[in-house]
Parts: C-alpha cells; structure tokens; sequence
C-alpha cells in the first residue's frame, strides 16, 4: 500500500509540473507591452564550482552558450562573479588567482587567460553590459582549506576574524576599507567594466550561539558609538560611501549596484519594516541599504527577492511592494530566483507557475525598473519554459538600460549620414558616428526604430526598436521594394542617455 500511494503521489507531482510546462508554452507567444528602459540581468557564480579545474577551453565553451542563450532570452546585462574570496578570477597583482577558477588558489590557469577580460570581450560583441561582481569582505568560504601566500589572510591574519568556518575581513578595521577599495580602484582602471557590483557579504550571516569577535576593534574605533549594531553599520556606511566614490572618481560612467538581501527589517522590529519575520539587513547584516539609497551611495540595488507569492514567512508580493514604496530613489531591480519561481504554482490560476503573476507585479510597481535572474545557468536550462516566456514574450524586443540622469544628463548628437546601400549579402543602412568630446557626448551605441509608411515617429514606442547595437550599420529586412519605411537612429552614451534622432525613408 505504502509503494502504491508512493507513485501516486509521484504521479501526482509529475503531472502538475508537466501542466505547468505545457501552459508556459501556450503561453509564450502571447501579447506583453514591451518596456523602453529595463535593466535585464543575469549573475553568472563561480562558487557553484561550475568552472573549478574545467580548463580554459571548456570554461569558454560554456560562457559563451550561455551567453548566446541569454541574448536570445533579452538579457542586456551579466554579472559576473569575479572576487569571491579575496582572490581573482582575473590578472591581479593584489590578490591571488582564485580556486573556483584552477582548483587551487595562487594557481594560474594554463593555457593563461583572463576571465574578467574576456566575458568584457564577448558581452560587448553581444551588445550586454558586464557588471563585475566582488564579494567585499569575505576572505575565505567554508570549503576553502588552502590560501596562497600573498592572500591577504596569511598575510595579515590579525585584520580578519574566523566566524563559523568561514574567515572575514573585519569591518572594524579602517585599513580593511582602503584595501578593498584599491582592489576595485585596480579593477575599473584596467578593465572596461560597465558596472561594480556587490552581494550582501558585508557582516556575516549570523549563526546562533557565535558572536562576531570585534571586542577589540570596538575598544579602538568605537567613535563614542555606544551601541554595537550601530557601529557596526556605521562602518559598512563607511565602506560603501569610500567605494562608490573610488569608483565614480576614476569613472563616472560605471554603476555601482547592491544587491541586499530581500529584507530590510521586520514591521516588530520598526514600524517602516515590511509585513515579514526573517533575517534583517539592518539588524543582523547591518547594511542600511535604504540609507546608501537616499545619499546616493549606489546606482540600482537589487534586493534579493528569492521567494514565493504567498510564502508565510517573507512573501514576495508583500516585500516587492515594500521596496517599490521605500527605494525609489534609485533605480530598483529584482533578484528573481528561477526555479523557486517555477516551482510553485499561481494561486489565481493553480494551472500555471508565478512567473507571469510576478512579472505582472513588476509591470504595476513604477519603481521597479528592472530584473536580474538567479542564475544564469537556471535560465539556460529554461525549467518550466522561463526562458522561452522571457524571449519570446516579456523581454521580446530590444531594451535601453534605465536612465541614471542623476550620474550625468548629456548624451550623444545625432547619427550621420544615414545611408542604406546594396552590400553582397544585402541591404544595408550605413551611418556615421556624430562627433564627441568626452564620454557624455560620445556615442556608445545606437537605437534602430523602424515606422511604417505614415505612421507618427514615436520614440517611446519600445515595439519600434530593431536593434541596439554597437555597430555603424543595420541590415535591412529587404522583401521586394515596394513598401515605405522610416527609419530612425539614435546615439547613446555610456549610461544609455539617448541624443537626438536621425531619419531616413526606405522601400523594402
């Protein structure tokens, strides 16, 4: 009876998920407004092991079908995990290369390479931004056993402390700050970076009966703080405001985002807490996430929001709400986990997953003005049909990242010289590269719209979009030449601020 209720139950389950599947597929191809301005990322991790000692070959082989897979998907932005424990999955003089790439940390990978200017190359062929991602004060993971001799544990042991097999750079410590900073400041000077990013490693997860050993650094730098979380978080606030100026002042056009943990703090624990009971940013990471948003410390944040619609403890519809109401300014994205996504049906509609009542919810909040999938492979392998839904309904059409008007509002002028000309694998339009001085009005890429014969230029109209590119010319659908067209394209600059429009009337 036991082995028969068993299959049932198996069979039950089965057959859900398979519905869930069938109707994303049916699903896929109908209507969604398309979005003009939308950050839409990816994280690609190494601490999964993915890439540990599979060689430079393989590891290429990977990145880039998974980068193609992601195009097609609409993804414009990866971030890329690259400073996981104080070590380098790129060339570095400061810190040694990183076990998640080789095996063993200090290793160089052979045949040599750099990883990090690499998925620059290949994301700015594919017209995506690389965001490159570091992990700030995490010194050593739990599975780490061996550190290279120039790691900045074995060579100042006394800045870092030892807290539940793992090893942290302490926060307490000013010098701690200055390091982390010069690592990012060798980062955005060598590296043509689009984005530096970080997770919510700052203050360690924290694990009952372990308390943070910081005595001795409160004893030093306490600042007549008298409360112990409220030093603490003073000292993140150090840290992110040091950051996000290093790197605007080398910089200005590379963002700096946070991507916190899916909380802030609970409604008990403050009034302007959300409607939850979990973990807190505030009072157990002591990152006050919404503090570096409203002094402009950071460019977006991300809020991890890896739950499900309708879970008790922290239900996503109820948090996406609260950090729509209270991040507003700066531009907002949400951490989405795949597969938790698709694991769990729709409560308005049992037949399918939440990944269209979620996506509605972005659509709602005005805040909200992006996402960034969790993770990259997840959506490569495309469970419950997610990737299929994102290329060929939610992110159908081309997209600009969100305006960050507040870095800069200049922009490019307009193209030159629209031309289109028969070339020997087509018709093709041609322009030329206005002129710029400096990066706010030099052209970074171009928006390509076509309007039908008639129809009112409408640059808001994202459905217009052909393509955004890097390149100087546009391959035209050519059927028989007997029906108009306008097209139109634009410059954009480094942080996508859009310049006046240049037109041309063809028959394809």
């Amino acid at each position: 009876m036991n082995q028969v209720l068993h299959f049932l139950k198996q069979s039950t389950l089965l057959w859900r998920f398979a519905l869930l599947f069938i109707v994303g597929v049916l699903t896929a191809n109908s209507s969604q407004a398309q979005v003009k301005r939308e950050f839409r990322g990816a994280w690609i991790q190494c601490v999964n092991r993915q890439f540990e000692g599979v060689g430079t070959l393989e590891m290429q082989q990977t990145l880039s079908y998974q980068l193609d897979e992601l195009k097609k998907d609409g993804v414009n932005a990866i971030i890329f995990q690259v400073r996981p424990e104080c070590d380098a999955l790129y060339q570095s003089e400061l810190e040694p290369w990183s076990r998640f790439l080789t095996g063993k940390q200090g290793v160089a990978p052979s045949p040599l390479w750099d990883p990090l200017q690499w998925m620059i190359e290949q994301c700015h062929q594919r017209d995506m931004e690389l965001h490159a991602w570091i992990n700030p004060y995490r010194a050593k993971t739990k599975a780490t056993n061996e550190l290279a001799p120039n790691h900045i544990a074995v060579t100042h042991p006394n800045r870092c402390f030892d807290y539940d097999r793992l090893t942290i750079l302490n926060p307490g410590i000013p010098e701690n700050r200055d390091y982390i900073c010069n690592v990012v400041s060798d980062i955005v000077k060598r590296y043509n970076i689009d984005g530096l990013h970080m997770d919510d490693y700052f203050y360690p997860y924290p694990v009952a009966g372990i308390e943070i050993p910081d005595d001795a650094q409160y004893r030093l730098y306490h600042n007549g703080i008298r409360d112990r979380g409220d030093w603490r978080r003073h000292n993140v606030n150090l840290f992110v405001k040091q950051l996000y100026q290093t790197v605007h002042a080398i910089k200005p056009w590379v963002k700096v985002g946070i991507s916190p943990f899916g909380i802030y703090r609970n409604k008990k624990n403050s009034p302007m807490g959300s409607n939850t009971n979990g973990l807190q940013n505030y009072d157990q990471l002591y990152a006050d996430i919404i503090l570096w948003i409203n002094n402009g410390w950071m460019d977006y944040c991300v809020p991890q929001l890896y739950w499900e619609i309708g879970n008790k403890a922290a239900d996503y519809e109820t948090l996406i709400r609260w950090w729509n109401q209270h991040a507003g300014n700066r531009p907002l994205y949400i951490g989405e986990d795949i597969e938790r996504t698709v694991k769990y049906p729709d409560a308005q509609n049992p037949m399918q997953h939440q990944q269209a009542a979620k996506f509605k919810l972005h659509d709602e909040l005005h805040n909200i003005e992006g996402t960034v999938l969790w993770y990259a492979k997840m959506a490569v392998d495309n469970p419950g049909n997610y990737g299929t839904l994102l290329r060929n309904k939610y992110w159908k059409t081309p997209s600009l990242q969100p305006s960050m008007t507040f870095i800069d509002k200049h922009a490019p002028k307009a193209p030159k010289k629209l031309k289109a000309m028969w070339m020997p694998d087509g018709y093709v339009l041609f322009w030329t590269a206005p002129k710029g001085k400096d990066w706010k009005d030099t052209a970074a890429k171009y928006v390509v719209y076509c309007f039908n014969k008639g129809e009112k230029i409408n640059l808001d109209d994202a459905s217009k979009i052909m393509a955004i590119t890097s390149d100087t010319f546009y391959k035209l659908p050519y059927t028989d030449g007997k029906t108009k067209y306008t097209y139109v394209v634009t410059a954009v600059n480094r942080i996508h601020n859009e310049g006046k429009a240049a037109k041309k009337k063809i028959k394809l």
